[in-house]
C-alpha cells in the first residue's frame, strides 16, 4: 500500500443540484492496487500506516484527473486554424490533416503527440474521436494502452460530402468497426465507441449500420457531433426528409441513448433538450472551439433545466490545447457573456465539469472522476513555478475555494506537475 499526501480537491456531489466543493487539507489517501482504501488527516493516516510507502503531492492542489468527453486524435497539428466558420475550416484544414493518416507511421507520430498533449495537460480518461483509418485506430489504441490512458474511442465513419478518401460504405464500416472493436473493447482501460462523424457525412444506410454494429458490441459508446454551427444545422435539416431537428437524423436510428455523447449542442431546441434527458444522452461542451469557429454561445442553463447530462470538451484542433483548466475558464466566460441567460459558474461548477461530470458522462463514475474511497487514483498535481501569478495567488488564497479559482483562471499544463492514473505515474513531477 501507498500512502500519497497533499491537498485534495474533488466533486463528489453534483454542484448543479447543490453539491459543494471538498477539500481535504494537508490530507492523505491511502492506496492499494491504484484503488483508494481510505482517505483523512495526512497526521492519522500516518500514524495509523506507519511502515507503508508515502508519495509526497504536498505543495500545491490535487485534483482528480480531468476527463475530456470530445478531442479529436487526428487533429493536434494543426490547432490554431483560425478565422474560419465550421464548415470552411473542415474542408481547408481538418480534412486534408485527416488524409494523411492513411499512412500508419504517420499516424503513429501523431499519436504520441496527441497523448503527449492529453497527459501532459492532466487529461487522464478521454472520449477520443479516432481516425477514418483502422491502422490509425489500431496505433492510438496500443501507443493509448503503452501509457496508461483510459481512452473510449473508435474508426470515424463518413460515406458522404467528405473527401472521397475519407469515405467508406455501411458494410465496410461495420465489418472494420466490428475488427476494431474485438481486438480493443473492454481490453485493459481502452473501449470502444461507434463514431459517425456527423449526420451531415452520413447516409440513412451509414447510421443504420452503425446502429448495428452498437448492438453488435455489448457495451460500446456511441459519440458524433450536433447543432455546432447554423449553417451545418441547416444543411443536415435539408438533407433528412421528414427530419424535425439535427438530432433527430441520429435518434431515427436509435443512436441517443444512454452511452452516447454528443458535442457541441450550441443550437439546440426544446424538443432536442428533452429527448437527450429522457435518452439519458450527455453533451460534451467544448467552449474554446465555440469561440474560435465563431459557433455560438452555449446554452448551459437550458440544458440543466432539461436535465441533460453536460461535461467538458477540448475539441482539438477547433479548440485551442488540451487543458480543461482553459476550456472550464472559457465555459465560464461564455456564461458570464450571455448575461441573464447564462447560468453563474462557481469553481465547484468548473471542476465538476472537467471531472465528475465526464466521468459520468462516460460511464465511469464508479471508477474515476472523484477522490472517493473505492475509486481509481487518478490525479494531476497543480503545482507551479515559483514565483509565477499562480504560484503568488495559490500563497495567499483565502481558503481551498478561493485558490481553485486560481487555478482556473490561471492555470495551464506548464503548472501540472505530476499526473497518475490508478496509481501510477504517468507524468513525473518536477
Amino acid at each position: 500500500m501507498t500512502l500519497f499526501l497533499g491537498t485534495f480537491l474533488d466533486t463528489p456531489d453534483d454542484p448543479f443540484a447543490g453539491g459543494a466543493l471538498r477539500a481535504e487539507v494537508d490530507g492523505a489517501l491511502l492506496v492499494r492496487n491504484g484503488v483508494i482504501l481510505e482517505r483523512g488527516a495526512a497526521g492519522v493516516l500516518r500514524s495509523s500506516y506507519p511502515e507503508e510507502d508515502v508519495v509526497d503531492l504536498s505543495g500545491g492542489l490535487v485534483l482528480p484527473g480531468f476527463v475530456d468527453t470530445h478531442v479529436h486524435f487526428p487533429q493536434v497539428r494543426m490547432i490554431g486554424a483560425l478565422g474560419m466558420p465550421l464548415l470552411e475550416w473542415l474542408q481547408h484544414s481538418a480534412l486534408p490533416e485527416e488524409a494523411r493518416l492513411a499512412d500508419a507511421g504517420y499516424a503513429g507520430e501523431v499519436a504520441a503527440e496527441f497523448l503527449t498533449g492529453l497527459t501532459s495537460a492532466g487529461t487522464t480518461t478521454a472520449l477520443v474521436f479516432g481516425s477514418h483509418f483502422p491502422a490509425a485506430v489500431d496505433v492510438l489504441f496500443d501507443q493509448a494502452a503503452a501509457v496508461g490512458v483510459r481512452i473510449t474511442s473508435g474508426l470515424v465513419v463518413s460515406d458522404r460530402v467528405l473527401r472521397p478518401d475519407l469515405l467508406t460504405s455501411p458494410q465496410q464500416a461495420y465489418d472494420e468497426g466490428l475488427v476494431l472493436a474485438k481486438r480493443w473493447h473492454g481490453v485493459g482501460r481502452s473501449r470502444y465507441a461507434v463514431i459517425p462523424r456527423f449526420s451531415l457525412s452520413c447516409t440513412e444506410g451509414l447510421l443504420d449500420s452503425c446502429a448495428a454494429l452498437l448492438d453488435a458490441v455489448e457495451g460500446a459508446w456511441l459519440t458524433s457531433h450536433v447543432n455546432e454551427n447554423l449553417a451545418e444545422v441547416a444543411a443536415v435539416c435539408a438533407l433528412f426528409e421528414g427530419c424535425e431537428d439535427y438530432l433527430a437524423s441520429y435518434d431515427g436510428h436509435g443512436l441517443v441513448g444512454a452511452r452516447s455523447v454528443y458535442a457541441h449542442n450550441v443550437h439546440a431546441t426544446p424538443d432536442e433538450l428533452d429527448v437527450l434527458a429522457e435518452r439519458g444522452a450527455a453533451v460534451s461542451h467544448c467552449p474554446t472551439s465555440n469561440a474560435a469557429l465563431g459557433s455560438g454561445l452555449f446554452p448551459l442553463r437550458e440544458h440543466v433545466e432539461h436535465g441533460v447530462q453536460v461535461a467538458l470538451g477540448s475539441d482539438v484542433g477547433a479548440g485551442t490545447g488540451f487543458s480543461l483548466l482553459k476550456e472550464a475558464l472559457q465555459a465560464y466566460y461564455m456564461q458570464q457573456l450571455l448575461g441573464d441567460r447564462g447560468l453563474p459558474l462557481g469553481p465547484a461548477h468548473l471542476l465538476h465539469l472537467a471531472t465528475s461530470a465526464g466521468a459520468r458522462a462516460l460511464g465511469l463514475a464508479e471508477q474515476v472522476g472523484d477522490l472517493s474511497v473505492g475509486k481509481q487514483l487518478d490525479v494531476v498535481r497543480i503545482r507551479p513555478a515559483a514565483g509565477t501569478p499562480l504560484d503568488v495567488g495559490l500563497r495567499h488564497a483565502n481558503g481551498p475555494t478561493e485558490a481553485l479559482a486560481k487555478v482556473f483562471a490561471l492555470g495551464t499544463p506548464a503548472d501540472v506537475d505530476g499526473v497518475y492514473i490508478g496509481g501510477e505515474p504517468v507524468v513525473p513531477a518536477r
